[in-house]
């Protein structure tokens, strides 16, 4: 498959840090690629390199060495602001801890990433957005008014209003019972399927992961399996 085939790609990511012990190698040597429109999973255990894996994938850090493509622009290549303007073209987000602001409505949290892009039909496409994931009673509550699966359903409508090619949802169960979190991850591939976006997955949970076209799993910072 040619690159051009994947919408995310990554040749020998490489993450060093420094640490009392001496350098520390948190990510060795990690080429991955996921074609359009699927679904991919990140496994293995604590420790592993998967969070480190997704921030440089979204560009939100920088490897030590390697490279980063997303959807035809090479990420490594870009100043901070430019990984930026990517991300808040092409990238939505769904993360554990739910990340929406206190301060906001579940609308007005919708609303945000809209208006940061001046998106036509902003408050429109945001209360739509939360009927689609079932909260159209609550579209004036706040987060702390909402229970722990009521809050992911807000970032998951979020993360998807501003139609983006590619989803990274990181642990997005992690802090729901199971009950809670087997809706979420249902109500998660279903927007994903319907919507066409590329998702890539960082789970511990063995059965989400297999729900994925492709599972790469990760041990000691290097590809074990998948890829």
């Amino acid at each position: 498959m040619s690159t051009a085939e994947f919408l995310l790609r990554a040749e020998n990511l490489t993450k060093k840090v420094s640490s009392p012990e001496g350098e520390l190698t948190i990510l060795d040597s990690v080429t991955i690629g996921v074609p359009r429109g699927h679904t991919a999973a990140v496994v293995g255990p604590s420790g592993a390199g998967k969070s480190t894996l997704l921030a440089l994938l979204a560009g939100l850090d920088e490897p030590t060495s390697g490279k980063v493509w997303l959807n035809g622009a090479e990420l490594t290549a870009l100043d901070e602001d430019g990984r930026a303007g990517v991300r808040n073209r092409e990238v939505g987000f769904v993360f554990q801890s739910f990340h929406l602001l206190p301060s906001l409505t579940a609308i007005e949290n919708v609303l945000l990433p809209l208006e940061l892009a001046a998106s036509p039909n902003a408050s429109a496409r945001a209360r739509q957005a939360l009927v689609d994931v079932g909260l159209e009673q609550r579209l004036r509550h706040y987060p702390k008014q909402l229970s722990g699966g009521e809050k992911q359903r807000v970032a998951i409508a979020r993360a998807f209003v501003t139609s983006p090619s590619l989803l990274f949802a990181d642990e997005p169960t992690g802090n729901l019972d199971n009950k809670t979190g087997a809706k979420i991850l249902d109500l998660l591939f279903d927007l994903n399927t319907a919507a066409g976006t590329t998702l890539v997955l960082v789970t511990h949970d063995l059965e989400a992961a297999a729900r994925c076209r492709h599972v790469i799993e990760l041990a000691g910072g290097r590809v074990v399996k998948g890829g």
